[in-house]
């Protein structure tokens, strides 16, 4: 039996790993946001057909991709800095977004629904995909998240997921504690993605045929400037927690979004920095490579993976 989580999860919230036990509630005379940023409201910053996630993610036809505001780990060079830091984004209610959703599958024909950074807002995600299927929406559900989750939650959304997305961030804690203010971050997502993986195995894709996944796990890493030693550590952490089968995403999409007081991180990542990382995940075996070559964003400077969610289409 799938078990909802109750409104009342956002009072001594507990969602993520941050623990802040705030009362969310947007009642008059509550305390408000929490580490999150957000409310008890339901906020969202674009509903819509996404062509950027990787190949058995997104298809022909795109992912059915929900950005939800603010964020649980909130790191200083977020790519989605607009809506995890800065609070863009719309209220809505779990119906007004199945709706959209609904479009999406009838119109565009996504593969998939795809809630990108859920565990903040997760009894209002749930009630969505419970809304979902009893419409008879049987597409796969994606959890596209940081890596940054509580096990206990993912365990309760359990049977509502048919695959995740987890970032794999960091594997120097200093580094984590620095540029998103969790030292626990290494230990915290390995045991994350370690209940993902029990949950549902290896993304499908990568030992069968299908062209568009059904269900399991693909690992993102991005690869960033001036640190790819903490690259090189994470890989081998993943390789030894997990081997070679399983299926890792690198990236090179890295955009300085604003200045920081880190200085590498105020340019791109060089092609030397991308492929130390690169030869050592070959070096390494994984069998289940998706690589984001530098040289395929090096076309625009605006950054063709870099969104700007104050436009009607923050992709185009």
């Amino acid at each position: 039996m799938r078990v909802m989580l109750p409104i009342q999860f956002y009072e001594n919230c507990c969602l993520c790993p941050r623990q802040c036990g705030k009362n969310r509630s947007n009642t008059p005379g509550q305390t408000g946001p929490g580490f999150c940023g957000e409310t008890d409201r339901l906020k969202v910053a674009y509903i819509g057909p996404h062509f950027g996630e990787e190949p058995p993610i997104s298809g022909e036809h795109g992912s059915g991709t929900v950005f939800l505001s603010g964020c649980s780990l909130r790191c200083v060079f977020c790519q989605n800095y607009q809506i995890s830091r800065q609070g863009m984004g719309t209220y809505m209610s779990a119906e007004e977004v199945f709706r959209k959703i609904s479009g999406l599958v009838n119109h565009n024909h996504v593969h998939n629904i795809n809630f990108v950074t859920p565990d903040h807002f997760l009894p209002h995600v749930l009630r969505v995909i419970s809304l979902c299927r009893k419409s008879g929406i049987d597409l796969p559900v994606i959890f596209n998240t940081s890596g940054y989750q509580s096990v206990e939650m993912l365990r309760a959304a359990e049977a509502y997921t048919d695959i995740y997305l987890p970032d794999f961030k960091y594997s120097d804690a200093s580094l984590a504690e620095i540029l998103s203010k969790c030292r626990d971050y290494p230990r915290m997502a390995l045991d994350a993605i370690s209940e993902m993986v029990r949950q549902k195995g290896f993304l499908d894709t990568c030992r069968t045929e299908p062209k568009i996944a059904r269900k399991g796990v693909l690992v993102r890493h991005l690869i960033l400037p001036g640190h790819p030693e903490n690259s090189i550590n994470a890989l081998s952490a993943l390789f030894l927690e997990f081997g070679r089968n399983l299926p890792l995403s690198l990236m090179s999409q890295y955009h300085p979004v604003r200045h920081h007081d880190n200085p590498a991180l105020n340019r791109f990542l060089t092609r030397k920095e991308f492929y130390k990382v690169y030869s050592h995940a070959l070096d390494l075996g994984f069998e289940y490579l998706f690589v984001q070559f530098p040289d395929k964003n090096a076309a625009r400077e605006d950054h063709p993976f870099l969104p700007d969610f104050r436009q009607a289409r923050p992709f185009e």
